[in-house]
């Protein structure tokens, strides 16, 4: 298995690739890669990296928002099929009707198709959707896909929050934690604290001592004296925090598996790097749309 990582890290090294990986990749993958976070995160730093050939590791939405605030940049991805059943929840058309039907704008969760984003008019993530939300002048708003950050974000601005499509959208992996296995696992770590991602369900929110996104549960440790934690969102998120705090304890939630991002290996990883494939491509139209709801989240975390 070693040699596997030291073989990918050499070919990329030789044919001028970065190596990209999302937060839920399973240790050894978060081994081979120059940088890990979340969707936003590495969708930034691809565009400060000098090299123009990029390996992401994730599911399809995201390399999709790499490749478009990338245009210029070859971005490959090991495997086709490593998708996001939330974010294919949303469709355009749905997106149209409710616009159409409410008269409010549309905030789009980046964890959507570019085809969704073209018609929505601000872009979000699990981090900043409290503040994007409370900054547009509108006191309804309509958001999609996740229906339990749309509660999570109804709850803290006060705003009437509509999610589309509504009871289903949802990310699996999120959404079906139940409540038992977080009582449970503090059970067995009394002193733990419950650091839980905005999308699972709100009774888990509502016993959890902090909710945020993996970008912000990175922070949390540092401002708080706890030495342990339950982290509820994706398992593998724990290989990433015992990175960053070495002397502290993380418990997963087991169950808590992204089927999808696990598609990635390093077995395709190895092919992908070999052959160079397989590109992610996005039509200049679309693209050209998709990236407007990002620009206009940008614009409004600037004031």
């Amino acid at each position: 298995m070693v040699d596997l990582k030291e073989k990918i890290k050499r070919i990329a090294k030789e044919k001028g690739y970065v190596i990209l990986a999302h937060n839920y990749q399973n240790k050894d993958i978060q081994d081979i890669a120059d940088y890990l976070g979340d969707s936003l995160q590495l969708a930034k730093i691809a565009t400060k990296i000098e090299s123009d050939k990029i390996l992401f590791l994730g599911v399809d939405f995201m390399a999709e928002a790499i490749k478009i605030l990338n245009s210029n940049k070859k971005v490959i991805v090991p495997i086709k099929a490593a998708t996001c059943p939330m974010a294919n929840s949303l469709e355009p058309e749905m997106i149209i009707e409710a616009k159409e039907k409410y008269k409010a704008p549309f905030v789009i969760y980046v964890n959507s198709t570019a085809s969704s984003k073209m018609y929505a008019d601000y872009a979000c993530t699990s981090a900043n959707a409290v503040e994007i939300v409370k900054k547009i002048k509108s006191e309804i708003v309509l958001f999609g896909p996740d229906k339990n950050l749309a509660e999570f974000v109804a709850e803290k601005t006060g705003k009437k929050v509509i999610p589309i499509p509504g009871d289903t959208g949802y990310c699996y992996v999120h959404n079906y934690i139940r409540k038992e296995e977080v009582l449970s696992l503090k059970e067995k770590y009394p002193n733990a604290k419950v650091i839980s991602h905005p999308e699972v369900s709100s009774e888990i929110q509502a016993i959890s001592d902090y909710v945020g996104s993996t970008s912000q549960m990175e922070k949390f440790p540092n401002i708080d004296e706890g030495l342990e934690y339950i982290i509820v969102t994706e398992k593998d998120m724990v290989e990433k925090l015992k990175k960053i705090y070495p002397d502290r304890t993380f418990i997963p939630i087991s169950s808590a598996v992204c089927n999808n991002m696990k598609k990635n290996t390093l077995k395709n990883i190895l092919s992908a790097l070999e052959n160079e494939q397989f590109e992610v491509l996005v039509d200049e139209e679309i693209a050209k749309k998709a990236i407007v709801p990002i620009e206009n989240m940008f614009k409004l975390m600037e004031e």
